[in-house]
């Protein structure tokens, strides 16, 4: 086991705080109560008192605008330990109490480095290339960063002996937490598992491994989610959002898996009030039986579209290898120049090219460690997929100054330069 101990990892000013306590600690809206305890407006919002029914959705009262939200959660946390407990990683069961609700994973980024790390004192580890808003969070707390990059393309694993290097380094003390992000962010690998115990299992090192899932409904198995594995490690943190999976990016919810004490820790220091009423209501129905179905169905229909531009892709000219996993909703792609090399003057080109002649906009990876000459591209509708594709073609014939290949020769070559 991990020589984790919460009480010399975590700052000392957050063991001691004192939650904030909010009228709906002690007393919920139960249709019955008089609440003259929050200041609320007991007239109500001037929206219309009956409910909003979305198509196939949830059902959105609107008139309870007026109260406050459950400060809580717990039936909404309740539904995500109903989803991820799989047993695939361990027997024993998720309960509420393993998890922190925030507003998308980017609170929770924020969240886990003001309860960890000291300003102008201590660290986080990152794997890159990985999510921007790790770095960008650490800037604004005054945490500086220690840089172990994955191991090199097509696979991107976490270099293992690297990272416990760090660890045991001279800087170990100062590192708090290491940032995982499964499957990657832009390379689209699912990390193996082995990798993140050996990490968890350092000898010495007391610290946090949090591992960003946000990309994990994408991949296959319930194996693929570690969010239950918390339940065996107190010094274990799984991040998801259902920004993604569950296309419900504009209703900002995430969802943080956790021991116990760290849970209770990020709930103590969120806002009393984070999650709105009908953020709320909205997750609750597509953590439903009849929310997961439409979710699954449409996970379908992406991976269909997945598959297709995984065969489609490699027979652009001046398309290259793949960078990378096919375990999210997108692919990393090098584009090549006209000496059939990946190359950021080309890739930056096609980005801008497809972006203000076609109208198809794409990522531009090219800066990323180990990504030179890389779009990252979104899996589409059918619809988009195809004026993607057709939009790819030109704009690489375009800035190439090359016909686009018509001929099954030149498709079987660039088909074979992604396998190589």
């Amino acid at each position: 086991m991990s020589p984790f101990n919460l009480e010399t990892c975590a700052r000392p000013n957050i063991l001691a705080l004192e939650p904030y306590r909010c009228a709906r600690d002690d007393y919920k809206d139960d249709g019955t109560n008089i609440l003259l305890d929050a200041n609320e407006n007991a007239f109500g919002p001037p929206v219309s008192n009956g409910a909003v029914d979305a198509p196939s959705g949830p059902s959105l009262n609107l008139s309870g605008l007026h109260r406050y939200p459950d400060p809580h959660q717990n039936s909404l946390k309740q539904l995500f330990c109903n989803l991820r407990t799989t047993h695939a990683h361990t027997e024993r069961t998720l309960s509420p109490e393993n998890l922190f609700v925030g507003v998308g994973s980017d609170e929770a980024i924020d969240a886990l480095l003001r309860c960890f790390c000291v300003p102008g004192r201590d660290k986080i580890l990152v794997c890159p290339p990985t999510y921007g808003m790790y770095s960008v969070s650490a800037q604004v707390n005054d945490v500086a960063l220690v840089k172990v990059p994955l191991l090199p393309a097509p696979d991107f694993q976490v270099d293992v002996a690297g990272v416990r290097a760090a660890l045991s380094g001279p800087d170990a003390a100062a590192i708090k937490l290491v940032y995982l992000c499964s499957p990657g962010n832009p390379t689209g690998s699912l990390l193996r598992k082995d990798d993140v115990r050996a990490v968890l299992e350092h000898p010495t090192w007391n610290g946090v491994v949090v591992v960003d899932e946000a990309y994990v409904d994408f991949a296959t198995g319930p194996e693929a989610s570690l969010a239950e594995w918390v339940v065996e490690w107190p010094n274990l943190v799984v991040m998801q959002t259902m920004s993604k999976g569950f296309g419900l990016a504009g209703i900002r919810l995430g969802a943080v898996f956790t021991s116990p004490p760290i849970a209770r820790l990020l709930n103590a220091l969120k806002a009393p009030y984070n999650i709105s009423s009908l953020t709320s209501s909205i997750a609750e129905y597509a953590l439903s039986e009849a929310g997961l179905a439409a979710t699954r169905a449409i996970r379908e229909k992406l991976i269909a579209q997945r598959e297709r531009m995984l065969r489609e892709m490699p027979r652009i000219s001046g398309v290259g290898r793949l960078r990378g996993g096919t375990d999210s909703n997108f692919l990393l792609y090098e584009m090549l120049n006209a000496e059939g090399k990946p190359d950021n003057v080309t890739a930056l080109a096609v980005y801008e090219r497809l972006a203000e002649t076609k109208g198809v906009v794409v990522r531009f990876r090219g800066k990323e460690h180990g990504c030179l000459g890389c779009l990252r591209i979104t899996v589409g509708t059918e619809d988009e997929v195809t004026r993607f594709l057709a939009a790819l073609e030109r704009t690489l014939a375009e800035v190439r100054g090359i016909p686009p290949a018509a001929d099954e020769e030149n498709r079987e070559a660039a088909a074979s330069a992604v396998v190589a």
